[in-house]
């Protein structure tokens, strides 16, 4: 069984920092490309960044680009974000999944990222 869990959100001021870990299992990231999405209340899901399975390489929403940075840990099977110089657009459920869309069966619970002025 595929799963995602993701940790490391709380609240944090304007122009601070968080860094977000997604563990995967039945799963590792060698397999396929995964990223990051978020999802603000009264907003649809959107993605935030991916990361190649293959070489590595990264995508980035132009909201974040510049200020997120995607990365992952084969030998643990985690995924991160770390993400800096945050503002209240940034405030979210952070979920982790395959890219570039996700898959509906693998949905995780999130972590809440709260991000005040």
């Amino acid at each position: 069984e595929v799963q995602f869990v993701e940790s490391g959100g709380g609240l944090v001021q304007a122009g601070g920092s968080l860094r977000l870990s997604c563990v995967a299992s039945g799963v590792t990231f060698d397999e396929h490309a995964a990223g990051w999405f978020r999802q603000a209340p009264g907003k649809e899901r959107e993605g935030v960044a991916c990361i190649s399975s293959s070489d590595g390489s990264t995508y980035y929403a132009d909201s974040v680009k510049g200020r997120f940075t995607v990365s992952s840990d084969k030998a643990k099977n985690t995924m991160y974000l770390q993400m800096s110089n945050l503002n209240g657009e940034d405030t979210a459920v952070y979920f982790c999944n395959y890219c570039p869309t996700g898959s509906d069966n693998y949905w995780g619970q999130g972590t809440q990222v709260t991000v005040s002025s």
